[in-house]
């Protein structure tokens, strides 16, 4: 026969596989990709679990810390800051850091981010502080530097690595911005009308250009059509001096006698006399010339 204590027994073992089944797989851990665990044994600091299956002793170890170990953002608001010239300025700031030792973040400082928050917030005023208005406004670049060199410095021993510090908005009192406003407005359209002036300068120049080079056409053209008359009446001339000398060549062929070159010449001194001249020197061998032909126009006219 079975009795209750019998019958108890394989209960109570039941129970407390079940409970230590449960304490064995709560106490696996796996530690996903870009975080780390800190973990610790009775208090004090034992191991960083990074990425894997890792198992913790029950009752005697603890994590005391998850850490992401990705870039993270802080966007500070906006906060007063005094420039050297007594011009009061509100700047809001934007952290990028990166943890790089989850022992020190651990261990290193109380509230790792608040003293990020108030670390920032002295190293800008003591930066601002040693600038003017202007200098402040342009000069965001080298501000931003110098506060990422100091605060990297400064968090390195918190296990932290600050990656860039940026000044998000810079916001001077009102009467100054609408000064600054003005300001801007002159310089646009001063800018402005030194873009007018420089079209205007640049479409003058373009057209004294088009008119040089038209001119210059004109010119060339005017050379050109010159050198072609040129050569049409040098060819004109060439034409004739050929004729003249064909027909000498012709006339010295059929071998004329002297009446017939008397004959010749005095067609020659008919054209001559066709011009303006108002006198004509005839030499004497056409002047006998002219009379035999008188003289024989006379005969003619008796035997009619």
């Amino acid at each position: 026969m079975f009795t209750a204590s019998s019958l108890m027994l394989p209960i109570i073992i039941g129970i407390i596989a079940i409970i230590v089944l449960l304490i064995v797989v709560k106490n696996i851990y796996i530690v996903q990709q870009s975080r780390a665990y800190v973990i610790e044994r009775l208090g004090a600091f034992q191991a960083v679990w990074e990425v894997g299956l890792h198992f913790k002793i029950p009752f005697i170890e603890r994590v005391a810390k998850k850490v992401s170990l990705k870039e993270q953002v802080m966007d500070y608001p906006p906060q007063p800051v005094i420039t050297k010239d007594n011009v009061t300025m509100q700047i809001d700031t934007v952290l990028y850091y990166q943890i790089t030792d989850p022992k020190l973040y651990t261990y290193g400082v109380e509230s790792p981010m608040s003293a990020i928050e108030n670390l920032t917030a002295t190293t800008l005023r003591n930066i601002i502080g040693d600038l003017e208005l202007d200098q402040t406004l342009t000069s965001r670049d080298t501000i931003n530097t110098e506060m990422r060199a100091i605060l990297d410095e400064a968090t390195d021993p918190w296990g932290i690595k600050v990656n860039r510090v940026e000044l998000k908005n810079i916001l001077p009192p009102t009467d100054i911005q609408n000064s600054m406003e003005k300001q801007m407005k002159a310089e646009r359209e001063r800018r402005q009308n030194i873009l007018q002036a420089e079209g205007t300068k640049q479409s003058a120049i373009l057209v004294a250009e088009g008119e040089k080079e038209a001119a210059v056409l004109r010119a060339d053209a005017e050379k050109q059509a010159a050198i072609l008359r040129a050569e049409g009446e040098a060819q004109a001339i060439l034409a004739v001096q050929k004729a003249l000398a064909d027909s000498l060549e012709l006339l010295n062929q059929a071998a004329p006698n002297d009446q017939v070159i008397k004959l010749k010449a005095l067609e020659t001194m008919q054209k001559v006399a066709d011009g303006k001249a108002t006198k004509i020197i005839i030499p004497s061998e056409l002047q006998g010339l002219a009379g035999m032909a008188t003289g024989l126009v006379e005969t003619v006219k008796k035997v009619d």
